[in-house]
């Protein structure tokens, strides 16, 4: 009849139906492609790149006009081309690939650390026509792993280290000791004084400890409540610089509590340290000085036992320093120097001075 609109055939409903649930279905894939945070990239089987999405830019530092049609090598540092020439003959045959790690080149020149998954492209026969690449880079998590390994080796040389030393610690402080119970008094205040300098280590991340933080910490058992005098820049020290000289702090401190001023209160005592330009050299140096009141009898040095090994020759020998020894006159001096890259961590500058008191 005139006017009566013909009915659209099924068939044709269906089609463009599909049509358009097939537009619909690839965009929202390009979307969640082009939206990704690791780098997805689809070559064909000689390594010509098709697609290249915003994370593969912002990664490699390529745009995708400067990587469509051009090889994958690009990316490939040349000592890894014959390994991916491998990759996409494996994948033309077949083969499955697992995820791997590798490296990358960018745009700039630098390397950087990739974790890939590799997947097939077939077209619609199911011939495998090329391959559809997501890289995620994990640089970062490398270098963490990379640090992990590293502190695990310092925690194994440091806890060796401390070994020998606790040996060292028994057979010196037994000769030293009148009797059992002051054998196990010395050596319980040595052990905790090592432990308190790795407690330092450990809370700077292994790296650099304050050096006034140390002294401090070294004689907070000696001196509580009392003021003493300490001076000299904010200097971040090595890990076997801390180890050292905590235990040097800890026998002079021990010393000074058996004939100096801390055995009678009386007195002073005064650590100071420098860093010396000494032509192209850079020198370091640390000095305890303990004066006491006059018409009190001196402090001495020890001349045997632990803490004279300490401070006449272990300290010095483990940071190739020297040590000079004064003691006279109610004056008792000891002075460490040697170069400062023994004792800092690098690239280590004087900083403004600390306060001249102590607690």
């Amino acid at each position: 009849m005139p006017g009566r609109k013909r009915a659209e055939p099924m068939s044709s409903r269906l089609f463009d139906e599909d049509a358009v649930a097939d537009d619909v279905l690839r965009a929202r894939f390009a979307a969640i492609v082009e939206s990704s945070v690791d780098a997805i990239v689809s070559k064909d089987l000689d390594g010509t790149v098709r697609t290249w999405n915003g994370a593969a830019e912002r990664l490699f530092g390529y745009m995708a006009d400067e990587m469509m049609g051009q090889s994958i090598l690009t990316i490939i540092p040349p000592h890894l081309h014959e390994e991916e020439m491998r990759l996409l003959n494996r994948l033309s045959r077949g083969e499955r690939i697992e995820p791997f790690e590798t490296v990358r080149q960018r745009k700039a020149g630098s390397y950087v650390t990739v974790s890939l998954t590799v997947s097939p492209i077939r077209n619609g026969v199911g011939k495998i026509v090329g391959a559809s690449v997501v890289a995620r880079d994990i640089t970062s998590t490398k270098e963490k792993e990379r640090r992990i390994r590293l502190l695990l080796r310092e925690v194994n040389h440091r806890v060796r280290n401390q070994y020998a030393i606790i040996l060292a610690m028994i057979r010196q402080s037994r000769s030293e000791a009148s009797n059992a119970a002051t054998f196990q008094k010395r050596l319980e205040e040595r052990i905790w004084a090592l432990a308190a300098s790795h407690d330092l280590i450990a809370s700077a991340d292994w790296k650099g400890a304050d050096l006034g933080d140390l002294v401090e910490t070294q004689m907070a058992p000696f001196y509580p409540g009392d003021t003493y005098e300490i001076a000299g820049p904010s200097l971040a020290l090595v890990p076997v610089a801390i180890e050292n000289l905590g235990m040097a702090i800890h026998e002079l401190a021990l010393n000074s509590l058996r004939s100096g001023v801390l055995k009678n209160r009386t007195g002073a005592i005064s650590v100071h340290w420098a860093l010396a330009e000494r032509g192209p050299i850079r020198g370091f140096s640390i000095t305890w000085e303990e004066r006491v009141a006059p018409g009190s009898k001196g402090p001495s040095f020890p001349q045997s036992g632990f803490g004279a090994v300490v401070l006449r020759r272990s300290v010095a020998q483990a940071l190739c320093a020297t040590v000079d020894v004064v003691c006279g006159d109610g004056v008792l001096r000891w002075r460490l120097a040697g170069q400062a890259d023994r004792f800092l961590e690098p690239y280590q500058t004087a900083a403004e001075p600390r306060p001249t008191d102590g607690t």
